[in-house]
């Protein structure tokens, strides 16, 4: 799983920092931001209950197809 912010959406609420401090920041400049891209398994239930809380709907994430 890949995660992202809409830096064009985002309005700082920070609800995503506060439910996983692990991935997301708010930046000097008041917005969120993620600070891993790649998220392991172990982050993901607390990552997508951040993409639900957001309140702009900013967050987006692109599940991985492994091919082997």
């Amino acid at each position: 799983m890949r995660v992202f912010v809409d830096d064009d959406s985002c309005r700082g609420h920070g609800v995503c920092a506060a439910v996983c401090p692990s991935v997301f920041v708010i930046t000097d400049g008041g917005y969120a931001e993620a600070i891993r891209s790649e998220i392991p398994a172990d982050l993901e239930a607390p990552v997508l209950e951040a993409v639900e809380a957001c309140p702009e709907r900013a967050i987006h994430v692109k599940e991985e197809n492994h091919v082997n």
